[in-house]
């Protein structure tokens, strides 16, 4: 799936942010597709555009945030906001999406 599918407000994005992110820690995934979008935006924040990182140091990152990190990692290469070589040993954000949306 190709993220940039969804439109949503900044009203629709910050009701989205408050009610399953709570001091910067994902409290829980959201069902609707819409509001899952929302959330991986917010995540992908997390990774510095240009950089390399291994699947270890994603899973740290993502740790930070959920305890779950094999599943919104998965989410983030699904959603084609994170990239990565043929092997899974280096993942980069794609260079395509607009992070900051």
């Amino acid at each position: 799936m190709y993220i940039n599918k969804f439109t949503y407000t900044d009203d629709e994005k910050q009701k989205t942010v408050e009610a399953f992110m709570k001091n910067g820690v994902l409290q829980s995934l959201p069902s609707k597709e819409k509001r899952k979008v929302i959330i991986f935006f917010e995540l992908i924040k997390l990774f510095e555009k240009g950089k390399m990182y291994t699947e270890k140091q994603v899973n740290e990152i993502i740790k930070g945030i959920y305890p779950d990190f094999a599943i919104i990692r998965r989410y983030l290469v699904d959603y084609k906001l994170l990239e990565r070589n043929d092997d899974c040993q280096y993942y980069w954000v794609n260079n395509s999406i607009d992070v900051e949306q």
